[in-house]
């Protein structure tokens, strides 16, 4: 098994459907293989280095919250076990062991679900400049890092690799998807939410927010993609947690903060990594899988 970062997969004898950010999806007809690589991206700008590690971590975060949260709405996930996968997936075993999963083709809900409990990132920035978050009101004189008094849904346009995803308001969403889609995927994803936040919460971790992907398939909304990864999360320490400025978190932000330091105008090409901070968001990332499911990494992938 190679642990050696892998930045992209290339496999002659299946068809690539797209590369994603992190993930490189194969079409197998019926249904899609996702790999999750090791690559990270920060302000849409993917990173030349990958994280050692990665691609395992979210596969399993992703796979243990399927798996907890599967009563409340039908997902996408066939199977992360490599000796299940089709037969043209098998010459590939090494690479796609513990980071690749075979999941249901769906037709894609174009719209990404953020579901908020706190004000950070994005919806701050959009406080700060018109005291709402995707048309909605807020109390004034609210602090960064601030906790809702309830959690809000705050959709935003998906988009292309390389262009920003925008926030956007719920009848902007609805105009793109469809009222009734719009009104079930928005319950499904305060569910959710809500639901994980709550079982976070008591392991130690606060989730400030989280985004979500709904996809059709047979007349049915299904959750797809990934799910309360760090790379689609904030996870933030409980025990440090202090309202009015930016909080510790087990996800990329501190990479952010290292491109912040350094002045990274947010476009590419990608600043060279030192290994200081390749070690320790991969050791951020480590933390958040062991405190969720109560088990290393080590021990998913001995």
């Amino acid at each position: 098994m190679k642990t050696v970062p892998v930045t992209k997969t290339n496999f002659p004898n299946l068809r690539l459907l797209k590369r994603g950010k992190v993930r490189d999806i194969y079409d197998l007809g019926e249904n899609l293989l996702i790999v999750s690589t090791d690559r990270i991206s920060a302000y849409d700008v993917i990173m030349d280095q990958g994280i050692p590690l990665k691609g395992f971590i979210l596969t399993k975060i992703s796979e243990f919250w399927f798996n907890l949260l599967s009563d409340v709405v039908e997902n996408h996930l066939i199977s992360t076990d490599v000796n299940n996968f089709p037969i043209p997936c098998q010459e590939y075993t090494d690479i796609l062991r513990h980071r690749s999963m075979i999941v249901k083709k769906t037709e894609v809900i174009p719209i990404e679900c953020v579901v908020r409990g706190f004000l950070s990132g994005s919806g701050w920035s959009d406080y700060l400049k018109t005291g709402e978050v995707c048309g909605i009101k807020l109390p004034t004189g609210m602090k960064e890092s601030q906790k809702l008094e309830n959690p809000i849904f705050t959709p935003a346009t998906k988009e292309e690799l390389g262009n920003h995803d925008e926030n956007i308001s719920e009848d902007k969403a609805a105009e793109i998807a469809g009222e009734d889609i719009v009104k079930q995927i928005k319950e499904i994803s305060l569910t959710i939410y809500k639901r994980a936040y709550e079982y976070a919460l008591k392991k130690g971790i606060i989730i400030a927010d989280t985004k979500m992907e709904f996809g059709i398939i047979n007349d049915k909304v299904i959750l797809i993609d990934e799910l309360l990864t760090p790379d689609s999360s904030r996870f933030w320490d409980a025990k440090k947690y202090q309202a009015g400025k930016s909080q510790e978190s087990f996800d990329k932000q501190f990479l952010r903060d290292y491109l912040i330091s350094i002045n990274f105008n947010k476009k590419p090409p990608a600043p060279v990594l030192p290994e200081e901070i390749i070690k320790n968001t991969s050791k951020k990332y480590q933390e958040a899988l062991e405190i969720l499911t109560g088990k290393s990494i080590y021990e998913f992938i001995s």
